[in-house]
């Protein structure tokens, strides 16, 4: 029996113990015919292309240490914060902040939720992205060896891809905001 295009038996009442009522045949055959489990789904689809991004992050960054020649690692390792990992750490981070700013950006120009400025927080992350790259490019270029080495090699490849991403993520958002605009 469906009533408005669901399945009246699949609807999970619950008892006072808090158990549903349904055996598991009937819950799995709900599940099947997508009336139960929809946001289990989106969960999964979620959590796997995080997977996917945090695997194509990491092979940028291999990527980039191979081009700039740096991605074999040091004979002997330097543990520790040294004056390069932190400038590369640092720049990481504003790296982060850049395409987090820039996300919310893009996020902003398409769907005007919320207030606030959208043109602004674009320009924010592509300066910041710029910021990023030109430092993440300038440790890899000044650096000695690779990874363990102390120089930041690591931390310096991750603001360069990060800062790549926080300027195509802000110039989509100015596009966006500039396009929006003249269509007002």
């Amino acid at each position: 029996m469906f009533v408005n295009g669901v399945n009246a038996r699949c609807k999970i009442t619950r008892r006072w113990s808090g158990r549903s009522i349904f055996s598991n045949t009937e819950l799995i055959r709900c599940w099947i015919m997508g009336e139960i489990g929809k946001s289990m789904k989106r969960t999964f689809a979620l959590i796997l292309a995080a997977l996917a991004a945090a695997a194509l992050f990491g092979g940028l960054v291999y990527a980039v240490l191979v081009a700039a020649h740096v991605s074999e690692p040091a004979a002997t390792t330097v543990y520790g914060l040294t004056p390069r990992r932190l400038w590369a750490t640092t720049v990481a981070v504003l790296a982060l902040v850049g395409v987090v700013i820039g996300g919310l950006a893009l996020r902003r120009s398409a769907g005007r939720i919320g207030t606030g400025n959208g043109r602004m927080r674009a320009i924010v992350a592509l300066v910041t992205g710029l910021i990023a790259v030109v430092n993440g490019g300038l440790n890899l270029a000044i650096a000695k060896g690779g990874p363990g080495t102390g120089n930041g090699v690591v931390g310096g490849a991750a603001a360069l891809v990060l800062g790549l991403i926080a300027m195509a993520l802000g110039g989509l958002a100015l596009a966006r905001s500039r396009r929006s605009r003249s269509t007002d």
